[in-house]
């Protein structure tokens, strides 16, 4: 099959093209590489012009500032409309999420009508936040969510810019436009699956694909001192909780001054981010997941400790009966807690880190996972 990956922002779509790859499939990748993480991708929509110039930076500001709208976003589309006749006769287009093109809406829909009338399935891939997980979060259904933070402090509406705007009417409206002409949804983990079933969606539940062969993976050692990392990213920090994780942090430090030693990162580049960790025997991710995310799924293939979101219903469905991962919870007690039993346990850290390999290797080898994908988008799956 020849096939196009539109869009990137975890390093999913990489991961599977290199499982595809594996299996003689022929992919591409079209998308911007998600600003300062530069995810590589064969074709880039990447806003350079405008980031080039401290006229047209200084404009832009003023732009959004008068208006509430970037000109990256402009300069997306146009990028994308340009690349539109190299990207013909494929046989699958899948669609990261709804805003996969990264552009105003209304210039989103035009430019998916045109790649959809150029080549033949579309699947749409629901691996993040979109307009019916969005929706479904705001009903407060759910015991938590990334919506925490917001519902009990109206005041942080500014973090949540790129969250809401899925539920603004044009967003909805270029969702339902997508979804009408799509032979597929796929859900990469529980944290979309279960919003997206409440809503009245059926998807194919596929896991994220992680290349383990790329990852090494070495058993943790501990000779000295417990290294904790936390990866900030300034832009969904507070959905992801990392202010329980700090507060945790500074009683830890105090705690076990000299058992331990703490990284701390922000923003930087994903190359820069997996250097940083390597060394990491415990990586703090979020609290308000029920599942992993790419992040932590990368960190457990390594054999780290991941504190992310490891709840009942992630256990259920994949039948687990050992911790492979520690559910993290927006309790700063409840964190020190579970860290402070691992640095007096040094084992447990060691037996952990082990067992999420296996999981890893397990429920999201990409070659398997590749194949899943490939079954889906050729109706060789169970409705």
């Amino acid at each position: 099959m020849k096939i196009l990956l539109v869009g990137e922002f975890s390093r999913l779509h990489n991961s599977l093209k290199e499982g595809l790859l594996s299996l003689n499939q022929k992919v591409s990748i079209i998308g911007s590489g998600d600003d300062f993480k530069e995810f590589p991708v064969d074709f880039s929509i990447a806003p350079k012009i405008i980031s080039s110039f401290s006229l047209l930076k200084f404009l832009n500001k003023v732009f959004f500032r008068v208006f509430k709208s970037d000109l990256q976003l402009l300069e997306k589309g146009i990028r994308f409309y340009f690349l539109l006749p190299k990207l013909k006769n494929y046989d699958i287009v899948q669609l990261i999420n709804s805003d996969a093109i990264e552009t105003y809406p209304f210039a989103s829909r035009y430019l998916l009508k045109k790649l959809f009338s150029q080549n033949k399935k579309i699947s749409l891939l629901i691996c993040g936040e979109e307009t019916p997980i969005i929706e479904y979060l705001l009903k407060k259904e759910m015991k938590y969510s990334i919506l925490n933070p917001l519902l009990s402090d109206p005041k942080l509406e500014k973090s949540y810019n790129y969250t809401l705007k899925y539920v603004q009417p044009n967003y909805r409206k270029t969702f339902d436009f997508i979804t009408t002409r799509t032979s597929s949804i796929i859900t990469s983990d529980l944290d979309y699956k279960l919003p997206m079933e409440a809503m009245g969606f059926h998807s194919q539940f596929i896991p994220n694909p992680i290349n383990k062969d790329k990852i090494e993976y070495k058993q943790l050692l501990i000779n000295d001192k417990i290294i904790i990392f936390l990866g900030i990213n300034e832009s969904s920090a507070v959905k992801k909780g990392s202010v329980f994780f700090e507060k945790a942090l500074e009683i830890i430090k105090k705690k076990y001054l000299n058992q331990i030693e703490i990284i701390i990162t922000r923003s930087i580049p994903y190359e820069q981010y997996i250097e940083a960790y390597n060394k990491a025997h415990i990586l703090l991710d979020q609290v308000y997941s029920y599942d992993q995310g790419y992040n932590a799924l990368e960190a457990m293939a390594k054999g780290k400790v991941v504190f992310t979101g490891a709840e009942k219903e992630f256990e259920e469905q994949y039948n687990l009966t050992e911790k492979v991962a520690i559910n993290a919870l927006p309790d700063v007690d409840y964190l020190v807690t579970e860290l402070s039993f691992l640095i007096e346990n040094p084992e447990e850290i060691i037996a952990i880190g082990n067992r999420a390999r296996t999981f890893i290797e397990k429920e999201h080898n990409y070659l398997k996972i590749a194949e899943m994908y490939l079954n889906v988008w050729k109706n060789k799956f169970p409705s």
